[in-house]
């Protein structure tokens, strides 16, 4: 599903993702599941950056984020709820599979039906705060053939723009 947001900017769930881009959308699942923490970007209240780990799912055509009960960056995605999210590289240089980030906004979940079909899949800790996410962005960055930097960048509504550098 595409939205609009308060700020016109444009903004889409997983699923959407998915069904406009389905190769890509395959390789930053694979990067996601090759480890269980990576790192999120919140705001904090004077607008400063503020990087934290971070567990996530993709479940039922969603993007979802788990966190602790009042954690900083709950309460940074309480006040503002855009996030940037980074697979976690990996042991190495090599980085299989490229860099994948994600950018959006974190919207939380209240309905207790909604999050029960999570806590029924993923069994988390509880307490415990559920967001689901409304894409903004996705890119991967990678080498090819040793020779060129290949930067791909989806935003919603729009397809892939590749970029190459050497």
């Amino acid at each position: 599903m595409t939205r609009t947001t308060p700020t016109n900017r444009t903004t889409s769930n997983w699923a959407a993702f998915c069904a406009a881009e389905a190769e890509l959308a395959g390789t930053v699942e694979e990067r996601f599941a090759a480890f269980t923490h990576h790192t999120v970007a919140t705001l904090r209240k004077d607008g400063s950056p503020r990087t934290s780990g971070l567990e996530v799912r993709f479940l039922h055509g969603e993007l979802w984020l788990g966190m602790m009960p009042d954690s900083l960056k709950v309460l940074d995605l309480h006040r503002d709820p855009r996030f940037a999210l980074q697979a976690n590289p990996g042991p190495g240089t090599e980085m299989a599979g490229g860099d994948v980030r994600i950018a959006g906004r974190a919207v939380e979940v209240l309905d207790p039906a909604e999050k029960a079909g999570y806590v029924e899949e993923v069994e988390p800790p509880e307490p415990f705060h559920l967001f689901r996410t409304e894409l903004t962005e996705v890119v991967r960055t990678y080498v090819e053939d040793d020779t060129y930097l290949v930067v791909e960048i989806w935003k919603p509504g729009a397809p892939v723009r590749t970029l190459r550098r050497t």
